[in-house]
């Protein structure tokens, strides 16, 4: 039997991003919080501290495709995201996968959600950290969709080929 693994789901955004907490134990997701991004940059110390206190194992970061399945202008900026968030947690020795994930309709499907579970009270309240959830529940049921951009293992492996 393998151990459970603690998952933090990332809606990534310019100005806020959603995060949520699933575990492979209960295979479910929670809302967890909604940090403020200055452009596209949340605050590193902080976020990098979450994943450490946490002992979070994978990171599923929001991938925003348009509807044809093409990159974005804002899908290039969270995989650009993604992929400093992985260089940052392996200069700080943290085993943690990233992944990358397709998240498009999961704000609409978070906002009908939040709405129907009475977790919103106005249509304009944030969903972020709902729409994280979503996240978390797509990577359970179709893991192999995932996009995988990097780990500490990954950056160990670089001056020993």
């Amino acid at each position: 039997m393998t151990a459970p693994t603690l998952i933090l789901a990332l809606d990534f955004g310019v100005k806020k991003m959603g995060m949520a907490l699933g575990n492979t134990l209960t295979a479910d997701a929670r809302p967890f919080d909604i940090l403020a991004m200055d452009n596209g940059q949340p605050d590193w110390d902080n976020l990098l501290g979450i994943i450490e206190q946490w002992r979070i194992d994978v990171v599923v970061v929001g991938l925003p495709l348009n509807m044809d399945g093409t990159d974005s202008m804002l899908s290039k900026r969270a995989a650009k995201f993604a992929r400093r968030l992985a260089h940052r947690l392996g200069e700080r020795h943290l085993p943690v996968q990233v992944y990358m994930y397709d998240e498009r309709l999961s704000s609409h499907e978070a906002r009908m959600m939040a709405w129907e579970r009475g977790w919103i009270k106005h249509e304009r309240d944030p969903i972020d950290d709902v729409s994280a959830c979503l996240l978390v529940d797509g990577y359970f049921n179709s893991p192999e969709l995932a996009r995988y951009v990097g780990s500490y293992h990954d950056n160990e492996q670089k001056g020993k080929d």
